[in-house]
């Protein structure tokens, strides 16, 4: 994918900047013919790639880098720059982390989008130490099994065993990232396109384009009877903010491509809050109580693209692909 141009508000709105009032906000937001605040457009997430998902221990509460955290950060993304772009021998190439970004079998460096860093310490902000919360004991068993073809930190997963297709991600599968994945900062195809109509806002994801038709007349969730890998999602409007809140999910897709997984009990509400007419405020709570021992939250900037007629790019996924190209590298099945 071709790096491109993100226009970034200019009050500073990536590092906490000036808080506008709720009437500031609200003369500022552009309306639909039907009145609705106006969120279209494509917006990108990519600035957040090199934010950890969870916080470090040593930054403690802190939800942002010091100066100093943050020009070390920065040295940090210049140097994966130059590794992805350095050449190397494919018949000597250090294949213990296969197929993972940044690796010497990394995709190619023209697909990634991923030179911009901020100064978030963490996506998940609540708990204030930016941790996900313990699970249930249940969720833990489940969780020591390895799955997923990549590890939490993208090391090539050879301790997992697949003996199916039901053992590898539905992302991997060509099938869906899920909620909230769908969103999530990602290597390349991290953007967002929201268009709205009267009663309704659909939210298409770059990566695997995933389409989720979101109604916003009043009307209730469907029943616990209809499940789907994105839930039942209803929305509602809070001043200018949209609240899109999903339940009856089914228990097979991930937050991710580790393993970390959800089960059918799980509830998401987010939040697309307009900060200015280039920034909204991305925020999803998480609650799952099959999974995790209390409610917990996350939140990053989305950008709009203002490349002129932006569109989303085609994603070509071919399912299993990492596994046919790497799967040499683990270790045999014992079954």
């Amino acid at each position: 994918m071709t790096r491109r141009f993100i226009a970034v508000a200019v009050f500073g709105v990536l590092f906490g900047g000036a808080v506008l009032t709720v009437e500031a906000q609200r003369s500022a937001t552009p309306r639909t013919p039907w009145g609705d605040p106006d969120l279209q457009g494509v917006w990108t997430s990519e600035a957040e790639l090199n934010t950890p998902f969870e916080r470090p221990s040593q930054f403690g509460e802190r939800q942002f880098l010091t100066d100093v955290e943050f020009t070390q950060r920065q040295a940090q993304a210049g140097r994966q720059i130059d590794s992805d772009n350095a050449e190397f021998d494919v018949s000597t190439a250090d294949t213990r982390n296969a197929g993972a970004v940044g690796s010497a079998t990394s995709p190619p460096p023209h697909w990634l989008e991923r030179g911009k860093v901020s100064r978030r310490t963490s996506l998940v902000i609540d708990p204030p130490d930016g941790r996900v919360p313990a699970m249930t004991a249940d969720a833990r068993s489940r969780a020591a099994r390895p799955q997923g073809t990549f590890g939490a930190n993208g090391a090539f997963n050879t301790g997992a065993i697949f003996n199916g297709p039901e053992d590898l991600s539905l992302w991997e599968r060509c099938i869906s990232r899920g909620l909230p994945g769908a969103i999530f900062p990602t290597v390349y195809n991290a953007n967002t396109r929201i268009v709205q109509g009267p009663g309704f806002v659909a939210i298409t994801y770059e990566m695997i384009h995933d389409t989720r038709v979101i109604p916003t007349d009043g009307r209730a969730h469907a029943g616990a009877s209809v499940r789907s890998y994105f839930g039942d999602s209803v929305g509602r409007w809070d001043g200018d903010t949209l609240v899109v809140d999903s339940t009856g999910f089914v228990p097979y897709t991930w937050f991710d491509r580790a393993g970390n997984y959800h089960s059918d009990a799980l509830h998401v509400v987010e939040r697309y809050t307009p900060v200015s007419p280039y920034h909204l405020m991305y925020e999803a709570t998480i609650e799952d109580p099959k999974v995790f021992t209390r409610p917990w939250k996350m939140s990053f900037p989305l950008y709009r693209r203002m490349e002129k007629n932006v569109q989303l790019l085609d994603f070509n996924c071919v399912e299993f692909v990492e596994e046919m190209l790497y799967g040499r590298f683990r270790k045999p099945s014992t079954k």
